[in-house]
């Protein structure tokens, strides 16, 4: 084995040997963050102009967070809120375009 893959192993181990890792309070700060881009207005222009509803991608951002805080009910509830709204909002977009024949 190399110096540089007893080093890999040395610290997978290391990390693994901890066995209390808990990144919650990284996660939510992160997905904090997220909520507020997501809350900006120049972020949302600029999602929108790609047809991306900053709304919507809040909500998933936040379904997200409480499905990491264990929320299970909480987030199945906003995922789906957020798989009805695409949906909806692809359909509208289908016809609107015009049919060719």
């Amino acid at each position: 084995m190399s110096d540089d893959e007893d080093d890999d192993l040395t610290k997978t181990v290391e990390m693994n040997a901890i066995g209390d890792i808990d990144p919650t309070r990284e996660i939510e700060v992160v997905l904090g963050e997220l909520d507020d881009l997501l809350k900006n207005g120049d972020v949302g222009t600029a999602l929108a102009a790609k047809g991306i509803n900053a709304s919507v991608a809040l909500l998933a951002s936040q379904a997200l967070a409480s499905y990491l805080r264990g929320e299970k009910q909480q987030a199945a509830e906003d995922f789906q809120a957020v798989s009805e709204e695409i949906l909806d909002r692809l359909s509208l977009a289908a016809a609107a375009k015009p049919k060719l024949n």
